[in-house]
């Protein structure tokens, strides 16, 4: 935007200096101006009203994890195009602009990593990356995941951000679904522990799988937990909703959600609850994780 200001003569074209784009962001709860500086130290929480921001599966990794811990797991798995879906975008198009856009190969990240040096199994997923969409990749990493966490007896930890399944995928990522169901059933069949943790967005498809089947089910403040959005079921059933549908604290009254933890805290709650169930600190032995 050109800046005018008026001398002595008139209208002077002089421009002022810019104000550099990215330090100021407006509070989606309160609508105060916040310093973006200041909201990265603290969390991506709002200092007023405690709002929580989107974050990156990269900043979980540093939020939860012992530091230099993480040793990632089958990341350069991405997706194909089997259906050559085309919409208003080609799909391959879409998911390289979503590689530019978050660095990622796909809306995952999985490894293993130590939470106060218990060793843990984590899958991390990351909303920039096409709304964090559950396509064949998401759901086959997940599901490596909980195999993995069969075969160590290490605790499992999903972060789930999502939008839900993938539609330029079609049944393909509905099935996962399913394939990730299963293997959850299998990983209680052998007494591991799950923990799972919603932040905003938790909805659709993997809101109907994985993410409700935790053995702990941990919310972050605020977030929209819900299959169809609550635009979507007003629309369907003509009636306006309560108020605060869909929040996680509308789903914890519902019995939905064990616990709602502030970002601040989650990460010794999540050692609070592995210390609860174990007291064992085991070595990680990993495969190669560059497969």
């Amino acid at each position: 935007m050109a800046w005018f200001k008026r001398d002595k003569k008139g209208i002077s074209t002089e421009k002022k200096k810019d104000m550099p784009e990215g330090l100021w962001i407006k509070c989606n709860g309160c609508s105060d101006i916040i310093y973006k500086p200041e909201l990265d130290k603290n969390l991506g929480v709002c200092t007023k009203c405690q709002y929580h921001f989107k974050i990156s599966s990269g900043e979980y990794v540093e939020l939860l994890l012992d530091k230099g811990s993480f040793q990632e797991t089958d990341p350069d798995m991405t997706s194909d195009d089997p259906l050559k879906f085309k919409d208003t975008k080609k799909y391959t198009d879409r998911i390289k602009a979503a590689k530019n856009k978050s660095g990622l190969k796909d809306a995952v990240r999985t490894g293993y990593g130590r939470i106060n040096d218990y060793p843990v199994v984590v899958g991390i997923m990351d909303f920039a990356f096409i709304g964090g969409s559950m396509g064949s990749v998401v759901g086959e990493k997940i599901k490596r995941a909980i195999d993995r966490a069969i075969e160590t007896g290490f605790p499992l930890i999903v972060v789930s951000a999502t939008g839900g399944a993938r539609m330029m995928e079609g049944i393909l990522s509905l099935m996962q679904m399913a394939k990730t169901s299963a293997k959850l059933a299998k990983l209680n069949e052998n007494k591991g522990l799950y923990i799972s943790v919603l932040t905003n967005p938790t909805t659709a498809g993997v809101m109907a799988s994985y993410a409700m089947l935790g053995d702990i089910i941990i919310a972050e403040p605020g977030a929209l937990v819900g299959f169809a959005g609550p635009r979507v079921i007003k629309q369907t059933i003509g009636e306006d909703l309560p108020e605060g549908f869909q929040t996680s604290e509308f789903v914890q009254e519902k019995g939905f959600v064990d616990m709602i933890i502030n970002r601040h805290q989650l990460r010794d709650k999540i050692i609070e609850t592995i210390e609860f169930f174990q007291d064992d600190k085991k070595e990680i032995k990993t495969e190669n994780t560059a497969d």
